[in-house]
């Protein structure tokens, strides 16, 4: 049989089984264990597709086996025009109103065409069966635009989680009320007193064994705690024998912080996606993916449910495009009294970025739409909150794919968006079949041809200003749009920094472009007239990382921004600021910033910053864990907390205090 042949007849479990031997082959180094390097390429990669993409076997398919279950099917899928309006290359769509579903039936179509679709692409392309079994990814992350400043407390201020939104609060894996600190330990959670010099170990809630914690919330003598819980059913219940996850917010009562009282406990369908506080009521949002096989068409095995009860079908909002196979869904509850919901909304279509402003809560979905635009796109679906009310408002279609939620902003009435718009060459589905050879270890290039937009967009989601074919052959890599002025930055062998002028919601200007080698994959406003960057050095010939690169730029003048001074971490190959926000500790106030960076060894660094002196390292601490870590200060005190260990430090010199291990 020659290759072509033998190509074609390679099923599904062969070439997962292949992946997977060569997976197993290849002995791991320590710097790349999987809890410290799996969930950053799932997010990296996927988020920061290179233009020419060339795998030999080896180690480098070892690492790339892991990025391909992340891969989402509404990605690689083409979507057929429907009767609601057509995409076209270079126009954005116009908006619609958000409108609910007509009846269960309604939304059994769409699932229907979704399958449907799937499966004439797996018909027609010898690999689709392969990209057909790839799982959904898990909820995106988000990114942020508010410094974690000092919050003032009983004890004095202490520092918050570096929150996407000002004024809007968010959960995390550590929080701390100044007296406090909460932490997620595995499937329990902590809660140590800080009170003295001597940290003292106050409770612990142990969790049930099919529940698995990914944040909490501490606040006004609450303890949030957010995990998301698997339940099998066996069929008798209403649909076939399959697993559903919840996500679960468990409510506690912490006026006693030692004797912690749980008061409810109220669930979603679908696996934890974020949440938002906001004037005392809490937003918890979920991602809900179908099972393929929905063998009955009955509303249980494909509506949400809430608190057990199936959502009633004018809670749940239809996208554009007549197909789906994901739901958002949105729960609200009092702080106060968080017994009952105050309403709940889910979003159907395809899961994607969620980024919410003061007033609203945008859901992104991104895929290709082959048929019409032969590009990426980005439909927009707007939820209005207000006091644990949701109302759905409006939805539109834009050309091309957001990085993360730092490249959608809403500022006076208008939302922005810089997108990264790739055109797929070759015929429909030639990135499937490349992709498909990759991993086999033929050498191949995936050719996509990248331009950027930028979009300001009306009350009503109208496009009113936009430019486009930004920076050829380019992709964002971060952004951050702040009141009249944006920034991103796009990159291929060198980074420029846009500057873009937004004050005339009609008519958007760039106005200045800085070239420097490497990229920054997170901006963040750093005082007056100051943009701090973090990212990787790159050489502008041979394409190699040289280590992390701190940049401050001057942007006093936006139209004329200027790398002021610029720090590299070498020997160090990544950082967790590029997709997790949250693992930035940032205090512009006390001139403080840390994270952290790993190479060789895992290090977690603090940094201040003048503009004499350019940046001066203040605190170093290298760690045997390689999960998640985080700093945060409360009074006189900075605590660093990685895995189920804490340590105290003075702030004033950075001198070790005490730790704990729980």
């Amino acid at each position: 049989m020659d290759e072509k042949n033998l190509h074609n007849k390679m099923t599904d479990q062969d070439l997962i089984d292949d992946l997977r031997k060569m997976a197993d082959d290849i002995p791991v180094p320590p710097a790349l264990e999987p809890d410290s390097v799996e969930r950053m390429l799932e997010e990296r990669v996927k988020k920061k597709r290179r233009k020419y993409v060339r795998i030999y076997g080896g180690a480098a398919a070892a690492a790339c086996a892991c990025v391909v279950i992340g891969l989402s099917a509404a990605y690689l899928t083409g979507h057929p025009r429907d009767d609601m309006g057509s995409a076209m290359s270079g126009v954005a769509e116009q908006a619609d109103e958000l409108a609910a579903a007509e009846d269960y039936n309604e939304i059994y179509g769409y699932i229907q065409a979704q399958r449907d679709t799937e499966e004439k692409l797996a018909a027609t392309h010898s690999d689709g069966g392969f990209f057909g079994a790839v799982e959904d990814s898990a909820a995106s992350q988000e990114s942020s635009s508010a410094a974690a400043t000092g919050t003032s407390g009983k004890s004095g201020s202490y520092s918050d989680t570096n929150v996407r939104t000002e004024g809007v609060g968010e959960a995390d894996i550590v929080k701390t009320d100044g007296e406090n600190i909460y932490l997620v330990n595995g499937e329990t959670v902590e809660i140590v007193d800080i009170t003295s010099d001597e940290m003292e170990h106050l409770a612990q809630i142990e969790m049930d064994e099919d529940c698995y914690v990914t944040e909490l919330y501490a606040a006004d003598e609450r303890l949030l705690i957010l995990y998301t819980r698997e339940e099998y059913d066996d069929g008798k219940t209403g649909y076939d024998g399959t697993y559903r996850q919840y996500t679960c917010t468990d409510v506690y009562d912490i006026s006693d912080p030692a004797d912690p009282e749980k008061i409810s406990t109220l669930s979603q369908s679908g696996y934890y996606n974020t949440m938002r506080v906001k004037d005392g009521y809490v937003y918890v949002l979920s991602d809900y993916s179908l099972p393929y096989d929905i063998s009955r068409p009955e509303p249980r095995t494909y509506i949400p449910e809430i608190q057990g009860e199936i959502m009633p079908v004018s809670d749940i909002y239809m996208p554009q495009r007549k197909m789906g196979n994901d739901y958002t869904v949105i729960t609200a509850f009092s702080l106060d009294d968080p017994k009952e919901k105050t309403d709940s909304k889910a979003v159907f279509g395809t899961a994607g970025e969620c980024y919410v402003s003061t007033e609203n809560i945008y859901v992104t979905e991104s895929y290709y739409n082959n048929n019409d635009a032969n590009v990426t796109q980005t439909s927009i679906r707007r939820i209005a909150y207000e006091n644990g009310v949701l109302t759905g408002t409006a939805q539109t279609k834009v050309d091309g794919i957001l990085n993360d939620s730092f490249s959608i902003d809403e500022y006076d009435g208008h939302l922005r968006l810089v997108t990264t718009v790739t055109s797929v060459n070759g015929t429909e589905g030639s990135f499937l079949t490349d992709l498909a050879d990759m991993f086999r270890g033929v050498e191949t290039e995936v050719r996509n041809v990248d331009t950027n937009s930028l979009y300001i967009l009306d009350s009503d989601l109208n496009v009113t200003g936009e430019i486009r074919d930004l920076a050829p052959d380019e992709r964002v890599y971060s952004a951050r749009l702040m009141g009249d002025i944006g920034y991103f930055v796009t990159f291929r062998e060198t980074d420029p920094l846009f500057s873009a002028d937004l004050s005339d919601p009609h008519n958007p200007k760039i106005i200045g472009e800085l070239k420097i080698p490497g990229f920054s994959e997170y901006l963040h406003p750093y005082g007056e007239g100051k943009l701090l960057g973090i990212g990787m050095d790159v050489d502008e010939e041979s394409v190699a990382t040289g280590g992390v690169k701190l940049s401050m730029f001057d942007i006093s003048d936006p139209s004329d921004v200027k790398e002021e001074n610029q720090y590299i971490l070498e020997d160090m190959y990544g950082t967790d600021v590029g997709y997790d926000y949250k693992a930035v500790f940032v205090d512009v106030g006390k001139n403080l910033f840390g994270f952290l960076s790993y190479g060789d060894s895992t290090v977690y660094t603090i940094f201040t910053y003048d503009e004499e002196d350019g940046f001066r390292e203040v605190f170093s601490r290298t760690l045997n864990w390689t999960g998640s870590v985080r700093g945060m200060y409360a009074g006189e005190k900075f605590y660093l907390i990685s895995a189920n260990t804490i340590e105290s430090f003075r702030l004033a010199d950075f001198k070790k205090v005490d730790d704990i291990v729980l």
